[in-house]
């Protein structure tokens, strides 16, 4: 008896798993071999894949009793197996039901199944994520998508979502077109990339009620759903229509407990809390996300995905309210600006400050400019307020400069600044400058240094009368040198006298 039921096992293995593209079937075996007595199976079951692969047309269950019925090889094999005709009939019959309904639907390739019949799989879709049209819909990277004439979403459609099994056993019908349908599930279809979509057609197409129900289904776990790869583009949306009562409870569960830095640290949280902010309405609320970021700031300025949130405070919030992005990025001045995020954030400060908070910033990067100007993006930070073009800014950084430019000429990222020191600087910050170069016991080193010769190049090139002819006397003793260096000639043309 159980070496029957083996044999009946590896028989189911083999009968043709059905799918279906229009009018096309697929028969894809389950297994790579089988029994001897069953070889015949298999040579009916090719034998009337390969009818169809010809004929382009639907394999119906007549057609497959009948091959069966009809030949004698494939009887004995069901014979074998203990079956007569009529039983190898009714378990043949069983299976063409268990693959497809009367309808020629069939089960979907991967195995998922729902009670009541095959699945449908969805119609083709023109931009390949799932919608057509222009609805106003947040979609996977933030794109725009409508929702054209499908009317209905196949839950099954998709195996990729991380909460799909979670359907499972419980009765949500495999395609809705009603929040009716789905209510008590709305929580997991937000995190499927079908369901998201269908919740946001509903949010453009329903009334304040449908807002309402969809919102109370997921307040209890908006944090989730703003991490979550499809849930943050309900919640964005959301946060579009949600009326003031909504958005306050929206803030006091996200504001808690760190919450709020936690979620805008998450690749997926960010986009929904750059929402948040976009999206406040009073001063209460922005009082909420104020306290809610102060504490963590600097941590959120340093980090890939934070410092767009930081950023998105800087552009919509006020200055009054941006104070406390200003104090931290004044009090972790080296920290941020030689940081690789974080140097973009201390230039956007400077942009978005008025005059007595860019007036304390400008004054902290002068402090540290010596150190900022050799570091690979700190050096930035210092060139961006050089390039503000104000006579104070650019005289204190380079007051902070003085004495080491031969030095910082020699290197990299420093040398940069040098350069920007003698194009941007006030006329008497620029001549002390260029005296250094003209008396530094290493100007021929200078010379010929890789960096340090761009320096002497851009000094030849700004200065005039008797600083320009004092360089060049200078430079004089080393042109033996020069003529054979890599750098020479270029030093050597713009050695001519200037008025």
């Amino acid at each position: 008896m159980e070496q029957d039921d083996e044999e009946f096992e590896q028989l189911l293995g083999e009968i043709p798993h059905v799918t279906s593209t229009n009018s096309v079937i697929d028969v894809m075996p389950r297994a790579t071999s089988a029994p001897p007595h069953l070889e015949e199976v298999q040579r009916v079951r090719g034998s009337s894949a390969a009818a169809v692969e010809e004929g382009g047309s639907t394999l119906s269950e007549n057609d497959m009793s009948s091959n069966m019925s009809s030949d004698p090889h494939l009887t004995a094999a069901f014979g074998k197996l203990g079956f007569d005709e009529g039983g190898s009939n009714s378990l043949l019959q069983s299976l063409i039901d268990d693959a497809g309904d009367n309808n020629n639907r069939p089960i979907i390739s991967n195995g998922s199944s729902a009670a009541g019949g095959g699945l449908v799989g969805r119609p083709p879709l023109s931009n390949g994520h799932g919608l057509n049209g222009s609805n106003g819909l947040y979609a996977h990277h933030m794109d725009t998508y409508g929702t054209g004439s499908t009317a209905s979403y196949d839950l099954y459609a998709s195996r990729s979502s991380p909460s799909l099994d979670l359907f499972q056993g419980k009765r949500l019908p495999p395609k809705y077109t009603t929040l009716e349908e789905v209510e008590g599930h709305i929580y997991l279809i937000a995190k499927d990339q079908h369901g998201c979509r269908f919740l946001q057609k509903k949010f453009d197409e329903g009334g304040p009620e449908d807002v309402e129900k969809i919102f109370r289904e997921i307040i209890s776990h908006i944090t989730e759903l703003m991490k979550d790869p499809f849930g943050n583009y309900l919640v964005q949306k959301l946060l579009e229509v949600c009326d003031e009562k909504q958005r306050m409870e929206i803030l006091h569960a996200v504001t808690m407990d760190g919450e709020l830095v936690s979620i805008s640290l998450n690749m997926h949280g960010t986009r929904a809390v750059q929402k948040l902010i976009e999206t406040l309405k009073s001063p209460e609320q922005v009082a909420m996300v104020i306290k809610a970021l102060a504490d963590g700031v600097v941590e959120l300025i340093k980090d890939l995905n934070g410092n767009h949130v930081v950023q998105r405070c800087l552009q919509k919030l006020s200055h009054e309210d941006n104070q406390f992005i200003f104090d931290a990025a004044a009090s972790h001045c080296v920290e941020i600006a030689t940081h690789r995020h974080g140097c973009c954030v201390m230039q956007r400060c400077v942009d978005f400050a008025i005059d007595h908070q860019r007036q304390h910033l400008v004054a902290e990067v002068a402090a540290n400019a010596l150190t900022l100007s050799q570091d690979p993006y700190g050096n930035y930070v210092v060139q961006y307020i050089l390039d503000l073009k104000t006579a104070w800014s650019s005289t204190e950084v380079m007051a902070r400069l003085e004495g080491n430019y031969a030095f910082l000429s020699m290197q990299k990222f420093s040398s940069n600044v040098v350069e920007k020191c003698l194009k941007l600087g006030v006329e008497e910050s620029r001549s002390r400058l260029v005296r250094e170069l003209t008396t530094s016991p290493h100007l021929g080193q200078l010379l010929q240094d890789q960096y340090a010769n761009y320096v002497i190049q851009s000094a030849l090139s700004v200065c005039k009368g008797a600083l320009h002819a004092g360089l060049v006397e200078a430079i004089r003793p080393h042109l033996p040198a020069l003529r054979n260096s890599p750098y020479g000639k270029r030093i050597l043309s713009r050695t001519n006298p200037k008025k």
